[in-house]
């Protein structure tokens, strides 16, 4: 396989486990707020909650996925496998 394969399958796989973060931590904040908070709180602010618990859901995955990423770069050289997204076409 060529770097720009590479790279290519590389995006596509972080997306996909982007998202399964997000849904996975979404589904974690959803179950701890109808375990705690549901019976608590008012009908009129449940929707409130969900959309925070959506928010932060997007937020601690990109937390998680900048960490993951980091990691992965310590342990493996890009520019070996990866090309670059943004070639430099200016200067030729």
């Amino acid at each position: 396989m060529n770097k720009k394969l590479n790279t290519v399958l590389f995006l596509l796989g972080a997306t996909l486990a982007n998202i399964l973060i997000t849904a996975a931590v979404f589904i974690l904040l959803f179950v701890l707020h109808v375990r705690f908070l549901m019976p608590s709180l008012p009908d009129s602010a449940q929707v409130w909650f969900i959309i925070f618990i959506f928010i932060a859901a997007i937020a601690a995955s990109f937390v998680i996925y900048r960490f993951l990423l980091k990691l992965l770069m310590k342990k493996i050289d890009v520019d070996k496998y990866f090309d670059s997204l943004f070639s430099g076409r200016r200067g030729r």
